[in-house]
């Protein structure tokens, strides 16, 4: 049994631990609350940046997206590349010559512009085309005709394979039709599939085939000179506006095509036509005369009051 002394020492310790918890009390308590601040601002953040990521289209989320149609005209080369960028520009003045272009009376220019307009108002995407043979010069100054489109800084990024070779043209037809089959059954989604239901289109791309010509258009992402790369700006956006000279002069000619990006033929279609690595696939054109049979969507398209604005 403790001693009176023993029991004394024990009240008065009791009483110390008391009084110092009682007054400890206060600052545990300021401190807890500054640690379940610190944890909830930490939670909210992490949900941030959870839905932020999530608001932003992946690979994952959006697997129909195709990697060439990814637009990467503004990459400029940085301290981290391999040091084998080169200049643009091979002179640092060019000569400037007059400009000799055509200027007609106000009659003349409104009834070019209608007569241009009532020519490319007849153009459709045709799925059906005739096996006939087109003569090739026909196709080589077409394609002329696509290559004086502008382009950033004149590097007139594109490249044009034609392909006449029937047994390449089946290779290009599996490789794509693999890949669209995948696209409608799992990656467009159910409301794509839909929305196309009505053009009666699917993976079966028989035209690949029957055409007489295919002409894939490859967008450089960069070009190859001597000494190394050299950047090639707003690439996608000056093969793009290629594309629309070489559309209208196939209808020009007489000829038809439908236009085709197949999603995720890329790479295989690279290695197939033995591309090199900064060429994108950007479009893929079967070209030739209409089929004797031919039919297209019978489609209207928007007034012209709907598509300018004047100011």
């Amino acid at each position: 049994m403790a001693s009176d002394n023993q029991q004394g020492v024990l009240f008065h310790l009791l009483n110390f631990r008391m009084a110092l918890l009682t007054a400890l009390t206060p600052v545990f308590a300021a401190v807890l609350c500054v640690v379940l601040a610190l944890l909830y601002k930490g939670s909210r953040r992490k949900e941030a940046k959870a839905v932020t990521v999530e608001s932003v289209p992946t690979s994952k989320s959006r697997p129909w997206v195709d990697e060439d149609l990814q637009d990467d005209t503004d990459i400029r080369p940085t301290d981290d590349d391999d040091g084998d960028w080169v200049e643009s520009g091979e002179e640092e003045e060019l000569c400037h010559v007059p400009y000799l272009g055509s200027r007609y009376p106000v009659e003349t220019m409104v009834q070019r512009s209608q007569d241009f307009y009532n020519l490319m108002n007849q153009r459709r995407s045709v799925r059906f085309i005739s096996p006939e043979p087109v003569p090739r010069e026909v196709i080589n100054n077409i394609i002329h005709t696509a290559g004086t489109a502008p382009s950033g800084a004149h590097t007139e990024p594109w490249t044009f394979v034609v392909v006449s070779d029937p047994e390449v043209k089946h290779q290009v037809r599996l490789v794509v039709e693999e890949e669209e089959e995948a696209n409608y059954r799992h990656r467009m989604g159910d409301k794509w599939v839909s929305d196309l239901q009505k053009f009666r289109t699917s993976w079966v791309k028989e035209y690949l085939d029957v055409a007489p010509y295919l002409v894939l258009v490859f967008k450089q992402t960069y070009g190859v000179v001597a000494g190394g790369k050299k950047t090639h700006y707003y690439n996608e956006i000056s093969v793009s506006i290629s594309c629309g000279l070489l559309l209208a002069a196939l209808q020009n000619a007489g000829l038809v095509t439908v236009t085709s990006t197949p999603l995720n033929c890329g790479p295989k279609l690279r290695l197939l036509l033995r591309r090199p690595a900064n060429e994108k696939l950007l479009m893929l054109l079967p070209v030739g005369y209409p089929a004797s049979d031919a039919t297209v969507p019978d489609l209207t398209r928007k007034p012209l009051h709907d598509i300018v604005v004047h100011v």
